[in-house]
């Protein structure tokens, strides 16, 4: 069975940071892509960061300079280091992992508080 498990999330002040950590185990598979999404309260889940497993990455606008995500598909584990974090980052994040064409999958996710 598939497991995609989160952590690394807390409270934090603005202008400080955080790195978030994700593993998947059970998979045969290493993914294809992976990454982390976020869902503030009263808000739709939208992209953070993706990385695929030759290295190539996407990044929302909104973290593009302060985010940095890492993997490594063999181990399937994806990083996400949030550096300069802001009230605006604080959301539920979800780890996602793409492990073949029609095999995603999603974590319970982790709560990151941003306070000002």
């Amino acid at each position: 069975q598939v497991q995609v498990v989160e952590s690394g999330g807390g409270l934090v002040q603005a202008g400080g940071s955080l790195r978030l950590s994700c593993a998947v185990s059970g998979s045969p598979f290493s993914f294809r892509t992976m990454g982390w999404y976020r869902q503030a309260p009263g808000k739709q889940r939208g992209l953070v960061a993706t990385i695929t497993s030759g290295g190539s990455t996407d990044y929302a606008d909104s973290v593009k300079g302060r985010f940095t995500i890492s993997g490594d598909s063999a181990k399937n584990t994806v990083y996400l280091q949030m550096n300069s974090l802001k009230a605006e980052d604080t959301a539920v994040y979800y780890c996602y992992t793409k492990l073949t064409v029609v095999r995603e999958y999603w974590g319970q996710g982790t709560q990151v508080t941003v306070s000002s």
